[in-house]
């Protein structure tokens, strides 16, 4: 018979892993499931992430980072995709190219050309226009606009499943 002493530090111990997992998550990582290919070919459908929470505490998001963020629409839902326009670019899309403040954005991560032209549109303050890998197959801020700051979750850092794509994320 389990007597109340074990009782008792067994409840210690679910009691501090459950206060560490709620600061883990809140504050520092979590895990992320990606559900399509609008990522290809950094990221495919059922791979595992783990988002880096704790970096934007400190610096402001990056082009050309992934971040995972709140989806505008609908901010129950979270959406991964690339910083393609920091706040106050002009970003346009002419002939398969992206444009930043006339300038062609060098991009080693995309393998197909985009089908379609963008109109150029500047990107307010505290907002970030993103995109996904796989242009022509995502849904990103072409669709349904920009994503505020405060909408941003974290970098997408580590693919952690399955076990043969464990990797940093480009």
């Amino acid at each position: 018979m389990i007597d109340k002493e074990t009782i008792k530090e067994y409840l210690e111990a679910v009691v501090v892993a459950v206060v560490i997992a709620f600061f883990i998550i809140n504050f520092v990582a979590q895990a992320f499931y990606i559900p399509s290919g609008s990522m290809r070919p950094e990221l495919q459908p059922g791979d595992r992430i783990f988002a880096n929470k704790f970096i934007y505490r400190f610096r402001e998001p990056r082009r050309q980072e992934v971040v995972v963020f709140k989806y505008p629409v609908e901010p129950e839902l979270n959406f991964i995709k690339r910083i393609i326009g920091m706040p106050g670019d002009r970003v346009e899309i002419a002939d398969g190219q992206i444009y930043i403040n006339d300038q062609v954005l060098e991009e080693d991560y995309v393998v197909e050309k985009m089908y379609s032209d963008f109109s150029e549109v500047e990107v307010p303050d505290d907002n970030y226009f993103v995109l996904g890998d796989n242009r022509n197959n995502s849904e990103d801020s072409r669709y349904w606009g920009f994503v505020p700051r405060e909408n941003i979750v974290g970098q997408g850092s580590f693919i952690f499943w399955p076990l043969t794509r464990i990797g940093l994320i480009n």
